[in-house]
């Protein structure tokens, strides 16, 4: 194994666990206000990287900053590619997410369960608070995606002093849902459970 294949299996090595946001995050989303500036969109992360390149990752949607009003969890599970070097910073490696083995949405308010009641209704169940339903492959326009559709992002992650960055969204709130899409700047970091 050459020095790149090394350090690539030490990155892994040093991944393998459980993270978590500091704090509540803040990313701008692709919708906006009615003075057109962007909607800020408020979230958690809970990560776990597995071994044989596995991950799962539940995210939590807030409607305020302090993450008092929780709206929607994401239970994502699937499998991580790396993709080699990227030059952000040092030891940092382009990684593809690929939710390929579930993607599980469960509203947490009310008013969240009814949007879901209204803009995904076919093949779902009723939308229910703290019920969960598995929209892979399924038609799920509040996410923007198409029956059959696996959601994927190119990414990156970056570890340094036990913490680990994915990339910072784009500011004009561009999904990472293309190779040129991936991020050129670093998010908070995730620390270690």
């Amino acid at each position: 194994m050459d020095n790149k294949g090394l350090l690539l299996e030490e990155i892994k090595k040093d991944a393998l666990g459980d993270w978590k946001s500091i704090v509540v995050e803040v990313r701008p989303s692709a919708f906006k206000n009615e003075d057109g500036s962007l909607k800020p969109f408020y979230l958690t992360r809970s990560f776990s990287f597995l071994p044989e390149d596995q991950f799962t990752l539940e995210i939590i949607n807030y409607a305020d900053a302090f993450g008092k009003i929780p709206l929607v969890k994401m239970l994502i599970k699937g499998r991580m590619e790396f993709q080699g070097d990227y030059p952000i910073a040092e030891g940092a490696q382009k990684v593809d997410f690929t939710a390929d083995h579930s993607y599980e949405v469960t509203p947490l308010i009310q008013n969240f369960a009814d949007v879901l009641n209204n803009l995904a209704k076919d093949g779902f169940d009723q939308w229910e608070i703290g019920k969960s339903q598995d929209i892979l492959k399924k038609k799920f326009l509040p996410f923007g995606l198409n029956e059959g559709d696996v959601f994927k992002e190119y990414d990156l992650i970056y570890l340094y002093k036990d913490m680990m960055f994915w990339g910072a969204r784009n500011i004009d709130g561009r999904g990472f849902d293309t190779e040129e899409n991936r991020p050129t700047n670093l998010q908070i970091p995730m620390i270690r459970k």
